[in-house]
């Protein structure tokens, strides 16, 4: 069962060499440790993050507790290690492995990699290439495992198409099991590696096979990719959960031994998001909407305290206060838990007539801080983006969540949006200092407001796919535009880095071609981009360039509407069309006399 060897030789000769050694030595309470012998089939669950970070992702908990609950087969679990972690293994020339049972991941069936963050990719070279997995999709044998991956990322595959052998595409947990089947169903019958893989491309129409597929210029636009044969589908359909309550929620989820980034019970309770805002992705992938029960919600609850012993229950979804039955569900987890002494709290609200009462729902012995995402400080630019949210319900609600004890709020922004003018992020530090001058006139005293302001990356899949990303130079102005309107001391502003948005821009909408470039950079020495400490930007520049890919076309180009993308082949719930017809809605929104998106006015 566990590889006492490696174990051993892990704990005497690398872990007292790391910092935080727990986060590498498995056996939390919760993990499911079973004997290989006994099932018919292994998987590895790959997080190419900390161990802090992966821990803390819903996903992760979901697909290892839905995969355990099968007698047939096996989950285990392993996260990128640190620098430091990653020199002693390699110093001591002993492969990255499994927490549960210290396996050497090239020794699992299917190693699956969730592709949570665009600058995560490196991290995956470096799990692959420390587990003894050759790099490369088309070098592998026969018998190496079955590199799978998904998540956000995989929706624009391309950029990892050179290293994955297949992208899993929609809800997992109706996903992944099937590809577990047919995995090890096509095994021991003396099928190639191309045949088996063949096999699982032709089978399951949300499995997106690299290898069948190949570039296509395009009349238009930096083009798509096609299939090399009919044997696979044109267009790949992703997996869909119909019944969301059919799928268990995790009730013993795994306790790490180490502080984690969310250290609280999560439980999703609806899927999709009933907004359309035209910059967010996740409101395009996770459709249809779906919801949980309130009583399944309550019971699985329940089971998650007495199982772990955590004292926060986070309930989440991309929109919470839009939850079916909202206020059924916060009363009867408040009569719940609320003597417990537990806190409930809600990530994602929504800033609608339903956040004037989610104060008093959400009221409880500890006050977190309440988060929003207006998104744009002037009502003109959220209906733009398809947000129609209104600065009276805003204001409402944050005066309601003061008069129950809340003093922090955290707003959220968005910086370039298309059309945007300097009165757009004036508005930014104005609507912050007003929230926080409403505690002042509530409670006596101004609440602390932090206002972040991300960098808008056009994404594949949205409205704005056809849109320009705006330029280094823009972003930068607009930074210190901000920061020079800042006065209030109880306002903190944070702003997303501009080397990492734009970097963003270029994995999450690049084509096959980005597979040199992030090769290059991971040899070159990059990993865990997504950590500012870490990123060496100009290293990622020379890489691109290198490879023969044109940052402007690719970040600062707007398509026409018959542009076709490199991630074009893969289909969303309502359609290419729906996506242009919202763009063209968007542009007809513009104010008169307004720039347009690609000719912003300096700020």
């Amino acid at each position: 069962m566990i590889n006492h060897a490696l174990k051993e030789a892990v704990a005497s000769r690398v872990l007292p060499r790391v910092q935080t050694p727990a986060r590498y030595i498995g056996g939390e309470w919760n993990s499911v440790v079973k004997d290989a012998a006994a099932v018919r089939g292994r998987l590895c669950l790959c997080f190419p993050d900390t161990y802090g970070i992966g821990m803390s992702h819903y996903g992760l908990q979901v697909l290892y507790s839905l995969v355990n609950a099968r007698t047939d087969w096996a989950c285990e679990r392993a996260f990128a290690p640190w620098i430091d972690m990653e020199q002693q293994l390699r110093n001591e020339r002993l492969p990255l492995f499994s927490l549960e049972t210290y396996t050497p991941l090239c020794e699992f069936d299917i190693v699956g990699f969730s592709l949570q963050h665009d600058l995560c990719y490196t991290n995956v070279l470096t799990m692959l290439d420390l587990g003894g997995i050759r790099l490369r999709a088309d070098d592998r044998a026969a018998d190496d495992p079955l590199v799978v991956a998904g998540g956000p990322c995989a929706w624009n595959p391309e950029p990892m198409a050179e290293f994955i052998d297949a992208f899993v595409l929609g809800d997992g947990e109706a996903a992944l099991p099937a590809v577990c089947d047919a995995w090890i169903d096509s095994a021991g019958r003396g099928l190639s590696r191309s045949e088996r893989l063949l096999r699982l491309a032709a089978g399951l129409p949300f499995v997106y096979v690299p290898r069948f597929y190949e570039p296509a210029a395009s009349g238009v636009g930096p083009g798509m990719v096609r299939r090399t044969t009919a044997e696979v589908p044109e267009r790949i359909e992703p997996a869909v959960l119909d019944d969301l309550d059919a799928a268990p929620l995790p009730t013993s989820p795994i306790v790490p031994w180490v502080e984690t980034v969310q250290d609280r019970i999560a439980l999703e309770i609806m899927r999709g998001c009933p907004g359309r805002c035209r910059f967010c992705q996740s409101t395009t992938i996770k459709r249809p909407l779906r919801f949980r029960s309130v009583e399944s919600i309550v019971d699985a609850a329940r089971a998650a305290y007495r199982n772990t012993g955590h004292n926060e229950i986070s309930l989440l979804s991309l929109s919470s206060s839009d939850y079916r039955w909202f206020d059924e569900l916060m009363q009867r987890m408040q009569s719940e838990f609320r003597p417990l002494h537990v806190a409930v709290s809600l990530p994602s609200l929504r800033v609608n007539e339903q956040l004037r009462t989610a104060a008093e729902l959400l009221n409880t012995d500890r006050h977190g801080g309440l988060t929003l995402a207006p998104e744009a400080a002037r009502e003109a630019m959220r209906v733009r983006l398809g947000k129609p949210i209104t600065d009276d319900d805003l204001y409402a609600g944050c005066r309601k969540a003061f008069e129950y004890g809340f003093s922090r709020v955290k707003l959220y922004f968005l910086c370039g949006l298309p059309g945007e003018q300097p009165e757009d992020l004036d508005g930014i530090i104005e609507m912050a200092e007003n929230v926080s001058r409403l505690a002042k006139e509530v409670s006596g005293r101004f609440a602390t407001v932090v206002a972040n302001v991300s960098n808008l990356v056009p994404k594949p899949h949205t409205p704005l796919q056809w849109e320009p990303m705006q330029t280094r130079e823009y972003l930068t102005a607009a930074r210190r535009h901000l920061l020079a309107r800042l006065r209030h001391r109880t306002v903190q502003l944070k702003c997303h880095d501009v080397e990492t948005s734009l970097l963003e821009g270029m994995f999450c909408r690049g084509d096959r071609r980005m597979a040199h470039a992030i090769e290059a950079g991971w040899r070159g020495g990059a990993r865990f981009d997504a950590w500012s400490e870490q990123l060496q930007a100009a290293r990622w520049w020379e890489a691109i360039a290198a490879a023969g890919i044109d940052a402007n076309e690719v970040l600062h180009t707007r398509w026409p509407a018959d542009a076709r993308f490199p991630w074009d082949h893969i289909v969303i719930r309502q359609g290419r069309d729906y996506l242009a017809r919202e763009c063209c809605a968007m542009q007809a929104a513009l104010c008169p006399g307004e720039a347009a998106p690609d000719e912003p006015r300096d700020v």
